[in-house]
């Protein structure tokens, strides 16, 4: 996880690894937080854990478990762990009582945790039974790992995550829109990991037309999780297809296609037609958008975790729809797979597009939070700026 953050402070390379780590859970941890931990003693790693499964040891149990299996002595070591460790006995005991009942004498954490009915218990625990507490170290990016926990502690949508790829000059493909891949063969690899962790992938109109997608995750078994069920498909579109139509979704897996279009053309005849396939189509209310009208996406975002359990969702829509969910603050996590390439037309479809905007002033604003090599490719990930 090479990131911009990155320091050359004595405990920052083994945060960074427990980050690494922390990630490994990401798509199965869900409500719960993806969290790594370490065990680190005379400048080397001797045990490392993640948090693998909601219901299962944290990570901090599992760095704990490895240290024993490989004959290590927890009490001499340093626990690095990117999240404050718990306090209370939910599904599985406190892990503050794991860590005393090792002997270990000092914790290192990323990040405090977030959830205000457990704010500092767990350091505090640890510093009341003698153990030194270290706080706040690799703290944005741990902050970063958790951001989904919080959107899923603080609203009632899932985490969202808008996945593009461009050329140097801001490209998604040429003006003609022909679909032709812009990215490395790396990075479509690469996407095909985001659909693992994710239940719904969400494309526009234009795409599910012009590319004729399956937005299904094409892994052979590397990097897919037990039990994997495959992603539901999400199309945005006021120009609804006919039932029997030759698209891929709807010949493939119509019942697992789901249409968000106007709440006009939900109730129109061809609506009823995909219904009777089983296809789910939900009309959504209009809203004042930039400089124009756009479908309000906030219900159905929410609606999309309480019918489905859906937690995170991946938009790979065109650059209108991109910009309608960031009008709506619905782009909780911008990855950029960005190719060494040049269009050099004007004309060629843009990441973003739809407003008219005459000002510098009315941009929308995004931090770099991670940057790594993909193949020849640049990825990107960035987060909305509070």
């Amino acid at each position: 996880m090479p990131t911009c953050l990155e320091t050359t402070g004595p405990h920052d390379r083994f945060m960074l690894r427990a980050a690494r780590l922390a990630l490994r859970g990401r798509g199965s941890t869900a409500p719960n937080p993806c969290v790594g931990a370490v065990l680190a003693k005379d400048g080397e790693i001797k045990a490392e854990g993640w948090h693998k499964a909601c219901g299962g040891p944290h990570a901090e149990v599992e760095c704990l478990a490895d240290a024993r299996a490989k004959g290590v002595d927890p009490s001499a070591c340093t626990l690095y762990v990117t999240l404050e460790p718990c306090n209370h006995q939910g599904k599985t005991p406190p892990c503050t009582k794991a860590i005393l009942d090792a002997g270990i004498k000092r914790v290192v954490v990323g990040c405090a945790d977030p959830n205000p009915h457990v704010t500092g218990g767990g350091a505090k625990a640890l510093r009341a039974a003698g153990v030194e507490v270290v706080l706040g170290v690799q703290e944005a990016l741990c902050q970063d790992l958790i951001d989904e926990f919080r959107i899923w502690q603080t609203t009632n949508r899932p985490y969202s995550i808008l996945k593009m790829a461009s050329t140097l000059d801001g490209k998604i493909a040429a003006r003609g829109g022909r679909p032709q891949p812009v990215s490395c063969p790396e990075s479509q690899a690469d996407v095909h990991r985001l659909r693992a962790q994710v239940q719904a992938v969400i494309v526009g109109g234009n795409t599910f037309y012009g590319d004729n997608p399956q937005l299904t995750c094409r892994l052979d078994g590397d990097g897919v999780l037990k039990g994997f069920c495959q992603p539901l498909a999400v199309v945005v579109t006021s120009t609804l297809p006919k039932a029997y139509s030759t698209f891929n979704l709807l010949r493939q897996r119509p019942e697992q296609v789901l249409f968000w279009t106007s709440e006009y053309s939900a109730k129109t005849p061809l609506a009823d037609e995909l219904r009777e396939r089983g296809t789910l189509i939900w009309g959504l209310p209009e809203m004042r958008l930039g400089n124009g009208e756009g479908l309000d996406f906030a219900g159905a975002f929410a609606r999309l975790r309480q019918d489905f359990g859906c937690y995170r969702t991946l938009c790979e829509g065109g650059g209108q729809l991109a910009l309608s969910l960031a009008r709506q603050q619905l782009v909780d996590e911008f990855v950029l797979y960005l190719a060494p390439r040049v269009l050099g037309d004007a004309e060629g479809k843009s990441l973003f597009a739809g407003d008219a905007v005459q000002s510098m002033d009315e941009t929308l604003n995004f931090r770099l939070a991670v940057a790594d090599s993909c193949g020849q490719d640049l990825k990107l990930t960035y987060k909305p700026r509070s």
